[in-house]
C-alpha cells in the first residue's frame, strides 16, 4: 500500500522534472533564436568603422557650417580708397545676423589696392545686430538699404540646415549605440538636405547683396564674398558627400564589389 502510494509521487515528480526540462529546453531554444536574431542585426567591425568614418566627414561639415553661420564675414563692402579725400576710409562687412563698419587708415592699405580694405586691418569698428529680426526695420549701410525679405530667407535656410544636421547626428548616434541600421537612410536624407539648404542660403544671401548694391548708386562700392561664405560653401559640399556615403552604406550590397564583379564577367 505504502509502495503504491509513493510510486505515483515519484513518477509525478519525474514528470514534473521532465516537463520543466522540456520547458527549459524550449526557453533555451527560444533564447538561442532570439540571440541569433540579435546577432543578425549586429554590425560588423568593418561596417561600424565605415559608418564612423562617414560620420567624421559629416561632423567636419557641421563644424564648418557653424563657423560660417556664426561669423559676420560673409561679404565685405569697401568705398574707394580716396573717396573722402582724407587719411581714413571706411569698409563694412556683415553676415546673416549682424554687420560691422570699420574706419581704416589709408596709409595701412596696399598702394596697389584701389578700394578700402581688407576688413581685417587695424581700425575702429562698430558692430550691431540687424533690426529686421526684432523690429522689422531694414539696415542702412553706406546709404544703401538691405532687402530684409532676402536676408531673413537666407537666415531661415541656415537655421533649417542646422536643424537637419542635428537630426542626422541623432540618427547616427542611435545607430552606433543601438546597432540598428535602419537609421542610415534617415541620416543620409538629413545630411544631404542640410548641405543643399546651406548652398541655397548662400545663393539667397548673394541676391540680397546685389539688392543692397542696387538700392542706391550715389556711393560706389566694391564688394566681395569673404571667408565665411567659403566655410559655408565647403560645408555644404562636405555634408552632401557625407549623406551620399551614408546612403551607400545603407544599401544591401556593395556597389563597388558589384561593379568589379561585372567587369570580371565581361573580361
Amino acid at each position: 500500500m505504502w509502495s503504491n502510494f509513493f510510486v505515483p509521487q515519484d513518477e509525478d515528480s519525474r514528470i514534473g522534472v521532465a516537463g520543466a526540462g522540456a520547458g527549459g529546453g524550449l526557453g533555451g531554444s527560444s533564447g538561442m533564436k532570439g540571440g541569433r536574431g540579435k546577432r543578425r542585426h549586429k554590425m560588423s567591425d568593418s561596417q561600424e568603422g565605415k559608418i564612423k568614418l562617414a560620420f567624421f566627414v559629416s561632423i567636419v561639415g557641421v563644424t564648418l557650417t557653424v563657423l560660417g553661420v556664426g561669423t559676420e564675414f560673409w561679404v565685405e563692402l569697401a568705398q574707394p580708397k580716396n573717396f573722402s579725400s582724407n587719411q581714413t576710409c571706411q569698409t563694412a562687412h556683415y553676415g546673416l545676423w549682424k554687420g560691422c563698419t570699420r574706419t581704416l587708415w589709408v596709409a595701412d592699405i596696399d598702394p596697389e589696392r584701389t578700394s578700402c580694405g581688407p576688413a581685417d586691418l587695424p581700425g575702429e569698428s562698430n558692430c550691431t545686430f540687424f533690426k529686421f529680426f526684432t523690429s522689422g526695420e531694414n539696415a542702412v549701410i553706406f546709404k544703401k538699404t538691405t532687402n530684409k525679405n532676402l536676408n531673413l530667407a537666407a537666415a531661415i535656410l541656415a537655421l533649417m540646415s542646422l536643424t537637419m544636421m542635428v537630426m542626422g547626428s541623432i540618427c547616427i548616434t542611435m545607430l552606433l549605440s543601438k546597432g540598428v541600421q535602419f537609421f542610415l537612410k534617415p541620416a543620409s536624407f538629413c545630411f544631404i538636405l542640410s548641405g543643399v539648404l546651406v548652398l541655397l542660403s548662400i545663393l539667397v544671401f548673394h541676391q540680397s547683396v546685389l539688392a543692397l548694391l542696387s538700392s542706391d548708386h550715389s556711393i560706389p562700392l566694391h564688394h566681395e564674398l569673404s571667408w565665411s561664405v567659403a566655410c559655408a560653401g565647403s560645408a555644404g559640399a562636405i555634408l552632401i558627400l557625407g549623406g551620399i556615403l551614408f546612403l551607400l552604406l545603407s544599401l544591401p550590397f556593395s556597389p563597388w564589389k558589384k561593379c568589379l564583379m561585372q567587369q570580371d564577367r565581361t573580361t
